[in-house]
């Protein structure tokens, strides 16, 4: 620009015909260069804006993606609910010859006929009192198992009047008052008696919860090997029917069928989630593209 300058001002002292004409091009030419290089530079950045607003569009699509997973993932969970508290109201099973068979029928009632050894009680919890296995409380915000006081599974071994050995069954859910066997003498039954059970498997440790006690009678978690161990029992577990309960004693029918079911929670974050940013990229980029396309 200043050699330019310099130039302009050589040609007016000089007087050159063309001076004007030269200095009139020049300016014009100037002007134009300066023109389109602003042009360039706002289509470039105008195309820039477009490419990241295509790009941040992602975000909102896979939420509304994810919330309708979610959705799918509700309904699946309550069909398999529903299905596991279909397995515990089917008519109860003769107790199978072969023992291994419990494997495959876990949620299925059972007949069993023997003797429970009440100086042998375990115990499992702390837990809370189930009303229809906690399924109840399974399509809020937050899932639920039932009442919110404390205490604990009454676990007791239980002679087989037709095998040579015990199997543990769950008698059901005392308050923590009612833990020790004193409190509760009339429902400590002595006797050969016939109940219903619901077949329940050894389960791992779930997350956050302690770590079980060897050679403790108090358990975190149905660790059935290593309670069998220290009843002399065989690890196959039974959970006692609600109509098994008997008044002194345990109350039955704690068997959990509610499982975790907090996808409400999960879908309303989700699709909120897709609202937001949905609304943020409308604000931010439809202006920029509407223009683009027009």
């Amino acid at each position: 620009m200043i050699c330019r300058k310099y130039f302009s001002n050589f040609l007016v002292k000089q007087n050159f015909p063309s001076s004007k004409l030269y200095l009139s091009n020049l300016t014009r030419n100037s002007s134009m260069t300066a023109k389109s290089v602003e042009l360039n530079s706002f289509s470039r950045r105008k195309k820039s804006n477009s490419d990241i607003g295509w790009i941040l569009l992602v975000l909102p699509i896979s939420a509304f993606g994810l919330g309708t997973w979610q959705v799918r993932r509700k309904l699946w969970k309550e069909n398999l609910i529903q299905e596991l508290k279909s397995k515990t109201k089917l008519p109860a099973l003769d107790f199978p010859e072969n023992e291994k068979e419990l494997t495959n029928l876990e949620y299925r009632r059972i007949k069993v006929v023997g003797e429970f050894d009440h100086s042998k009680e375990l115990y499992l919890g702390p837990r809370s009192c189930l009303t229809d296995g906690g399924a109840e409380n399974t399509n809020g915000l937050f899932s639920g198992s039932g009442s919110t006081k404390s205490g604990y599974y009454v676990i007791t071994p239980f002679k087989l009047s037709n095998r040579p050995y015990s199997i543990l069954v769950n008698r059901g859910w005392v308050s923590m008052q009612n833990k020790n066997p004193a409190s509760r003498v009339s429902g400590q039954v002595a006797g050969e008696i016939e109940l219903e059970g619901v077949v329940r498997l050894t389960e791992s440790r779930p997350q956050f919860v302690t770590k079980n006690v060897a050679d403790s009678r108090f358990w975190a978690y149905r660790d059935l090997e290593a309670m069998s161990k220290i009843v002399d029992s065989e690890p196959i577990m039974i959970d006692a029917v609600v109509e098994c309960s008997i008044p002194g004693g345990p109350i039955g029918g704690q068997t959990n069928i509610s499982l975790r079911n907090e996808h409400v929670s999960y879908i309303i974050t989700w699709y909120g989630l897709a609202i937001a940013t949905g609304y943020m990229w409308y604000a931010k980029y439809s202006h920029a593209l509407r223009s683009i396309i027009k």
